[in-house]
């Protein structure tokens, strides 16, 4: 693993998750983001190393290794800080407090599946798009 690279965690079979991640792929002009699902043993161990339970975080983790890890609403700020176009919006929304947040955060994340629905297996992803995510 390439320790300059942040690496997202998402959920590997929600629709909504593999949106995000799509769109966070087009937005990343400075090639900066790893992807790998939750589910995938490579996710599995991140989360275990860090102690992170995914029973109670369960759709998207920003981890900057070495340095920190994000989850919730503060892992969502900090992917969306570094995309550009996105910077002043993140910011914004780091203004209303961290429990707020994440209390909109928890409530889409809890009607994810319902909403946007949720698929049999993890993506796979495209030939062009393989060395971006981890295995």
């Amino acid at each position: 693993m390439n320790a300059s690279k942040k690496i997202i965690l998402f959920d590997g079979v929600c629709n909504l998750c593999d949106r995000s991640v799509q769109f966070i792929i087009k937005h990343d002009t400075a090639d900066l983001f790893r992807y790998a699902a939750l589910q995938s043993e490579i996710g599995q161990k991140l989360t275990s190393e860090r102690g992170i339970d995914t029973a109670n975080v369960d759709s998207i983790i920003l981890i900057e290794p070495g340095l920190a890890y994000y989850i919730k609403s503060d892992a969502a700020l900090q992917i969306g800080a570094h995309l550009k176009g996105y910077r002043t919006l993140s910011k914004f929304f780091k203004l209303f407090p961290l429990g707020f947040r994440n209390l909109i955060y928890d409530f889409v994340a809890r009607n994810r599946y319902h909403w946007y629905g949720k698929k049999e297996a993890c993506m796979v992803p495209t030939k062009e798009l393989r060395a971006k995510f981890l295995t």
